[in-house]
């Protein structure tokens, strides 16, 4: 590669004859480890068989880049380095691929390994392609993003008035992120809203707190993970170890996946795993050997069978998929929402540097039964959209009425009773479906399911929800 920056050509044939040489060469050199990779020239490609060419690199197609190469790099408005126009064709050659793959170079690599740790200065906003623009996938809990009132579907038009057409992931990103305190200007367009919606944000240090487990509605467990990290697997099982512990008659669980735009694929096996017994987690298929790799549960449910209910809805990608669609096979939990975002496919990051890398699509997720999550998504047993007005002031009753004969009990219940009823638990019983998820729970209890509380002394009861309970919705007609 030095040859390209380093010599001086007379005339573009020659320069074009040179970087031909070079480009080859360079190669050769790669070829020393993969000797199959070689150089076909299509002149001869009638006097072959086809068999003789798998794998072969063409030459025309070669000639046709280093053409490019001199035009650019001789004609374009503003000389640019042969190192720089070399990192460009890298980029375009990956960001070409598939929406998930891209070039990282030294701060986009270090953006991703901050990221991957749970802790970055910038506005806490995940986002992805849709159709060539930046769109909003969730706000991180408790971020700037979501406290200013981002939205999942927004899509993001400028930041800091720069207009967001053709930028890339990466490029949106970095100017997200920057020091605590500093403010960021964004203008998103929202479905249904007629004028952008101009918001200045103010960075701050986030701290993605992946897992939250708590109780609600006395005797069951939310558990939210917002995002799978790097030890996202150890605190979820600590933190649901130490919860179930403390309330050993609690009597079922709901795990909270909506928005979860995914991450560390370790993470969400060990997240699935602890709810599993045995059986296969996922599966991975690609092109490379090690692309085919099939990941299996450990023995033991932390849990001991407690019922549990998954939510999911479009913000739910990859390994909050893996999670979901491994229950859901295993007939382990019911999943409730609605279909989740369909990113099934694996994303490696293989250093090709020091301090740069390539994050490259290599194989598509499997669920245990074989489904492919890539483009479809996992679709709930039972959907529910997302409704508001959940936890409003109560209506009138009975018991507010002037001159209302009273209860022989004495259990008068008015309105404001009610209301305070309500209070009791904190604003996640205002959220319907996290609410209907625990009515879910409490009627497999009240038709006979017995809860299977740990105890003290690791002695298990019998499982809350019988291993074949399967809750789907209706046939729908496809004839449409």
């Amino acid at each position: 590669m030095l040859c390209l920056s380093t010599l001086k050509f007379g005339s573009h044939k020659k320069l074009q004859a040179i970087l031909a040489l070079c480009f080859i060469a360079f190669i050769n050199v790669a070829n020393a480890v993969a000797p199959a990779d070689k150089i076909a020239d299509k002149t001869s490609d009638k006097k072959k068989p086809n068999s003789q060419y798998e794998g072969l690199l063409p030459l025309e197609e070669l000639r046709t880049f280093t053409r490019a190469y001199d035009h650019v790099r001789t004609s374009y408005v503003e000389e640019i380095s042969d190192s720089k126009m070399l990192e460009y064709a890298i980029k375009g050659l990956i960001s070409e691929l598939d929406p998930h793959s891209a070039y990282l170079d030294k701060e986009a690599y270090a953006e991703l390994q901050a990221t991957t740790s749970g802790e970055f200065g910038g506005v806490g906003l995940e986002v992805g392609m849709d159709e060539g623009a930046i769109k909003v996938i969730t706000p991180l809990d408790g971020s700037p993003s979501q406290k200013a009132g981002i939205k999942p579907g927004d899509i993001v038009v400028r930041i800091d008035d720069q207009p967001m057409k053709g930028k890339t992931l990466t490029d949106a990103t970095r100017l997200m992120r920057g020091p605590k305190d500093t403010p960021v200007k964004l203008s998103l367009q929202r479905k249904g809203v007629d004028d952008p919606i101009e918001l200045t944000v103010v960075r701050d240090l986030i701290h993605v707190q992946s897992v939250v487990v708590k109780p609600v509605a006395e005797d069951y467990l939310y558990v939210r993970i917002a995002q799978f990290q790097t030890n996202t697997g150890r605190d979820f099982a600590e933190r649901l170890r130490d919860n179930l512990k403390l309330r050993p008659k609690t009597k079922g669980l709901v795990l909270d996946l909506r928005n979860n735009p995914g991450g560390v694929l370790q993470a969400s096996i060990e997240v699935a795993d602890a709810f599993l017994d045995s059986g296969t987690v996922v599966y991975t298929q690609g092109r490379m050997e090690n692309s085919n790799t099939s990941y299996a549960a450990t023995p033991g449910d932390l849990t001991n069978g407690l019922p549990l209910v998954v939510l999911i809805n479009s913000g739910s990608a990859s390994a909050s998929e893996i999670v979901a669609g491994a229950l859901q096979d295993h007939k382990r939990a019911i999943i409730m929402g609605t279909r989740s975002f369909g990113k099934g496919s694996v994303q490696t990051v293989i250093p090709i540097t020091e301090d740069r890398a390539i994050k490259l699509t290599t194989a598509l997720y499997f669920t245990p039964n074989g489904r492919s999550i890539q483009a479809k998504g996992i679709d709930p047993d039972v959907r529910l959209e997302k409704t508001s007005g959940v936890g409003q002031k109560a209506p009138m009753a009975e018991a507010d009425l002037a001159g209302h004969i009273g209860n022989k009990d004495g259990q008068d219940i008015g309105s404001s009773n009610r209301e305070r009823d309500a209070a009791i638990n904190d604003d996640t019983l205002k959220d319907n479906q996290v609410l209907d998820a625990i009515n879910l729970l409490k009627g497999l209890h009240i038709l006979g399911q017995q809860p299977a509380a740990v105890t003290d002394d690791g002695d298990k009861r019998a499982p809350a929800i019988a291993p074949n309970i399967e809750v789907r919705p209706p046939a729908q007609d496809k004839s449409r």
